[in-house]
């Protein structure tokens, strides 16, 4: 591998800088309107979506994916001294669709969706979630979570606090609404029933894919559907109040979110960033009048795929 970034731009990026604490990235901190991640390095003309990071800031993780997203690799950037390597495949990953790794707060292990078969069951189709090991730069075996978690349909988008509540999304028999986030605390042996989240962050609508911080008193998701959307899914916040009750939720609002699809969260708390997906995208300032120009509009990084964001925000 190479390294993409210089050790010395980051000693600029870092000197550079006062006040907020910086990102574990070492990219120096964006403004407060939504910027593209590592344009042409993470956020390409290609499909990319969720956000990982080591608590330790040593391994970024994201996915990639084709335009139909009949394909879709977990990609890994290791930090060195040199700086941020080039992204490679994680060595589990490749043969299936593999998507939204999320760290534990403790950096032992990389929950991640897939729908790998369980078990060797081929008659299981459904995405579910695994978590591996992750010891001294070496991975270890990909496991599936009990069928407690994983049952006949899909589940979605894991993130764990620092006392082991799973937090995904699901579409159960029973649920507040068409698509849901659920929440399961650790027993003995495994994990204990999921339960859904109260009305003041699902809905009858479309809840999913949220970002629960390690003290476990912030919820960040997305939901579809809303009065208060502004189009093709929001991003929304919740915090829990000092009975632990989750207070009602609040759309982020522009220019996070835009009439298009804005998802997969990740909030780096310490220095203040909140990354996430959009499929946010330019348009052509004239006419299309020739081959190559209708390429090169095809291949600009805001086509209309997914790519990362990253923007400066505070929850309030």
């Amino acid at each position: 591998m190479k390294p993409i970034f210089s050790i010395l731009a980051l000693v600029c990026l870092f000197a550079a800088c006062t006040g907020p604490a910086q990102p574990k990235t070492g990219w120096g901190l964006p403004g407060t309107l939504p910027e593209l991640l590592a344009p042409g390095t993470i956020s390409t003309d290609l499909y990319e979506r969720d956000f990982a990071l080591s608590p330790d800031g040593s391994l970024l993780i994201f996915s990639r994916g084709d335009a139909r997203q009949t394909r879709r690799v977990l990609l890994a950037m290791q930090h060195s001294d040199e700086g941020w390597m080039e992204a490679e495949v994680l060595p589990f990953s490749g043969r299936h669709q593999d998507i939204e790794p999320f760290f534990s707060p403790d950096g032992a292990w990389l929950y991640f969706a897939s729908d790998r078969r369980m078990d060797a069951d081929s008659s299981r189709t459904d995405y579910n979630i695994w978590k591996v090991a992750y010891r001294e730069g070496q991975w270890g075996e990909p496991q599936a979570l009990d069928t407690v978690i994983n049952q006949a349909g899909d589940e979605f988008y894991p993130s764990v606090t620092s006392d082991g509540d799973l937090y995904f999304t699901a579409t159960r028999e029973g649920g507040p609404g068409r698509e849901d986030i659920y929440v399961s605390s650790p027993e003995a042996g495994g994990y204990g029933p999921a339960r859904a989240l109260d009305t003041t962050v699902n809905t009858a609508l479309f809840e999913f894919n949220a970002y629960i911080n390690p003290d476990g008193n912030l919820l960040v998701f997305s939901s579809f559907g809303r009065s208060d959307g502004l189009g093709g899914g929001d991003l929304y916040y919740s915090r829990k109040d000092s009975t632990g009750n989750w207070q009602a939720s609040r759309n982020l609002g522009a220019p996070v979110n835009t009439e298009r699809l804005e998802y997969c969260p990740y909030v780096d708390l310490e220095a203040g960033i909140l990354y996430f997906t959009s499929e946010r995208r330019t348009e052509a300032d004239s006419a299309i009048g020739s081959a190559d120009a209708l390429e090169q509009y095809a291949r600009r990084i805001e086509n209309g795929l997914g790519n990362i964001y990253h923007l400066r925000w505070t929850p309030e």
